[in-house]
């Protein structure tokens, strides 16, 4: 007996005790999760708006050192800019004077800075000041506002920074008993960073508010009935939960994104709705066999032999979904590392729920999931369901519309390709990017506030480059005139002195750090010939040292994928053309899903309907997730494709029929699959941040082309022209794959020791 099979007997012996522990092991893992061990945290409290950092390259060299040489006690600032018609009318003055005074008198408050005057508070000798508050810099360049800015003790709570906002509000009003117009825009970037987790932790309860229900829906299509349907949704339960946890852990050794909670779910309800459909399908096909021909022990043989099938290829499906998510943790940046273990936690969960949990719920459920439910009762429903979720068929509309591309293979393959080549035009000039503020929706009032304050107060606002030497000013002049000299440069000056390390800024006339205006300039002087040592950081230089990290991993993280893939397949089929072929159409459609993110969120098309603003780049990680986690489910609908065509194959059935009997009997449970991740995907991506929006718009895309052009024409027109073909491997890896290969009887399947 398998080990499939094994686990499987021992879910039906078991069954309510295998629910029950998996319900418990999964209010724990979110329980841990939500509140932590102690006084940790929990997952909220311990990731962050962690900007993508490549550890050692030069442009954390310089955000490093200037971090540690930055004194303990420099205070936080919270600032607001005050826009009224005549900043230098004496009554505007005077009714800020109430809310200085209050503003001043904060325990916390170090001191508070205005264009009319300056005042200490009780954290004043506690506190440093952090440069650029002098008087004059705090006016508008366009003379139609000013800054205050209120100086707080570095370890001044966030009702602190709350608090002082609420008095600027208050000192708004005051100003429109002068001024009716007058307009206030606070900001603290400690409260920035209190509204991203917040706006995170909406968008992941707006995700799953959309996709589960729908996913629900699209399930009672498949299987007719709410039985059926729920089965699935309790793996993906148990498998966020377990994405939560492995989040959670690796908060302690790596600073951790906090969009990967929604990375993580996002991956957990798709995998798991997958296997669970494909499990749930194949044990009411083999029930609905069974009862037809009056076999004894109809819930429990076919379990097994679901199991044995379906449950065989979930476990090869969660093979290559993990090969293809840990080609993550070749890369250097922590932050690819991160979520790497992290997809690789719920791959791992998932199988586990889709082995054990979901077999013990469809058990349990028994003979009920294929006889009619109440809603099959309904004439136009039961109409639908006739057609949606029937499992007997082995003709229907997938068989004739592959009977029809293998008439016409040639012209389905170049019809196919020349779409995905397309497609994929646009992705020649990507440009990757680290993004900040410009992950915030477009209407976001912190967004526009730092927008806005290179333009209005040029002296407040960071530097785009930040140079670093040891060198004296006076000394290092020269370097500097000639840095000015560079296209787009306006000013270089020494932006801070810190124990003897000068920090220079170098200010441009493109507003955007992270622009391509910016990036050419860093790289023009890193080109430069210094007679001293120079270090370049900034946003620019941080971009370009992130690509050059996913240079250097890529040939690495491409041959772990590859190798493992090819091998996994090689088992699976016994054919070297077949794995070669699918990872080559794999790689077109792929390289048309960046495209189609290069089209959309670099060019800045469809941004009114998709509720963003175009950052004029894709952000460097999210090209990466997209493609690992592409490829993965891509693998994924490849595998439940080949096992049923082989498993056909196997049987002595000719190519032509396997591949047309293989996609009427897999491409309904892929095509649902797939209309529920995208669904889940566009779900989280009716979210507000960013990046969220970029991996559920750019998954959902690569999916839809893998179940349609790839899976229902693609596939079968190549196959058809390869025919025999597709299984021909050389004589030493046949007899290879005779002696190691697994079979495609479920009798020997995945047999234990």
């Amino acid at each position: 007996m398998g080990i499939i099979a094994r686990i499987t007997r021992f879910v039906e012996r078991h069954p309510v005790s295998v629910i029950v522990t998996w319900a418990v092991a999964a209010l724990a893992m979110y329980g841990v999760a939500t509140f932590g061990i102690g006084d940790t945290g929990g997952i909220s409290e311990r990731t962050s708006l962690q900007a993508p950092e490549v550890e050692g390259s030069e442009s954390y060299l310089v955000l490093d050192t200037f971090t540690d040489t930055t004194p303990e006690r420099q205070g936080d600032t919270v600032s607001a800019d005050f826009r009224v018609s005549d900043p230098a009318d004496p009554a505007i003055a005077a009714a800020l004077q109430p809310g200085l005074a209050a503003l001043a008198s904060i325990s916390d408050v170090a001191a508070v800075a205005t264009p009319f005057a300056s005042l200490p508070g009780p954290a004043y000798g506690r506190t440093e000041f952090p440069g650029g508050l002098d008087p004059s810099s705090l006016v508008r360049t366009d003379g139609g506002g000013f800054m205050v800015v209120a100086v707080v003790a570095p370890d001044a709570p966030s009702s602190v920074h709350r608090q002082i906002i609420d008095l600027y509000e208050d000192m708004a009003d005051e100003l429109r008993t002068v001024d009716p117009e007058a307009l206030v825009f606070p900001f603290s970037m400690n409260l920035l960073h209190d509204s991203v987790t917040d706006m995170l932790e909406r968008d992941l309860l707006v995700g799953e508010a959309i996709a589960l229900p729908l996913a629900l829906f699209v399930m009672m299509l498949v299987f007719g009935g709410v039985l059926a349907s729920s089965t699935p949704m309790a793996g993906a339960f148990a498998s966020i939960a377990g994405g939560f946890v492995v989040v959670y852990a690796l908060t302690f050794p790596l600073d951790v994104s906090n969009s990967a909670q929604n990375v993580v779910t996002v991956l957990g309800i798709g995998l798991c709705i997958d296997y669970g459909l494909l499990i749930v399908s194949r044990y009411r096909e083999e029930m609905t066999k069974a009862r037809s021909l009056g076999l004894p022990r109809v819930p429990e043989d076919s379990l097994v032999k679901a199991m044995e099938t379906a449950g065989r290829t979930v476990f090869f499906s969660a093979v290559t979904v993990g090969i293809a998510v840990s080609g993550m943790l070749a890369f250097a940046p922590e932050i690819l590392r991160s979520f790497g273990v992290a997809a690789l936690g719920v791959v791992v969960t998932a199988l586990a729920a889709a082995l054990t949990l979901v077999p013990a719920v469809a058990y349990l459920y028994g003979e009920r999931l294929i006889r009619p439910g109440l809603l099959s009762r309904l004439p136009l429903i039961r109409s639908v369901f006739r057609f949606t979720s029937d499992v007997t068929r082995d003709e229907g509309a997938f068989s004739r519309l592959t009977a029809w591309v293998q008439k016409r293979p040639w012209t389905i393959v170049g019809a196919s390709a020349a779409i995905l080549l397309a497609l994929a035009v646009p992705a020649l000039s990507i440009h990757m990017r680290n993004s900040d503020v410009e992950l915030l929706p477009p209407d976001n009032p912190d967004r526009a506030y730092l927008a806005d304050l290179p333009l209005a107060y040029p002296s407040l606002a960071d530097p785009a480059i930040v140079m670093m030497t040891d060198t004296p000013p006076s000394e290092f002049a020269q370097v500097a005139a000639q840095i000015a000299e560079i296209p787009h440069v306006i000013g270089v000056a020494p932006y801070r002195d810190q124990g003897g390390i000068v920090f220079w800024g170098v200010y441009l006339d493109d507003p955007d750090a992270g622009s391509a205006v910016a990036v050419d300039v860093v790289t023009q002087i890193r080109a430069l010939d210094t007679p001293d040592a120079l270090h370049v950081g900034g946003k620019a230089a941080n971009q370009i040292d992130f690509v050059d990290a996913i240079q250097e991993g890529a040939p690495i993280a491409l041959s772990i994928v590859v190798l493992s893939t090819l091998v996994l397949l090689f088992l699976m089929t016994g054919s070297l053309l077949v794995p070669i072929k699918a990872l080559l159409v794999n790689a077109l459609s792929l390289t048309a899903s960046i495209g189609v993110l290069v089209w959309l969120f670099q060019w800045g098309n469809l941004e009114g309907p998709l509720g963003f603003a175009s950052p004029d780049g894709v952000e460097t990680y999210v090209v990466i997730l997209v493609l690992a986690f592409g490829f993965g489910l891509a693998m994924d609908y490849e595998v439940f494709l080949l096992s049923r065509i082989k498993e056909l194959v196997d049987r002595g059935v000719p190519n032509d029929e396997a591949v047309r009997l293989g996609l009427q009997r897999s491409a309904r449970i892929i095509t649902s699959a797939a209309a529920i991740v995208i669904l889940v995907f566009l779900g989280f991506a009716a979210g507000h941040m960013l990046v969220i929006k970029e991996v559920g718009v750019g998954l959902a895309f690569a999916v839809f082309m893998d179940a349609t052009l790839v899976r229902m024409f693609l596939v079968p027109a190549t196959m058809t022209l390869l025919g025999d073909w597709n299984w021909w491997a050389p004589g030493p890896l046949r007899r290879l794959h005779n002696r190691r290969g697994l079979s495609h009887d479920s009798s020997v399947a995945l047999r234990g020791d």
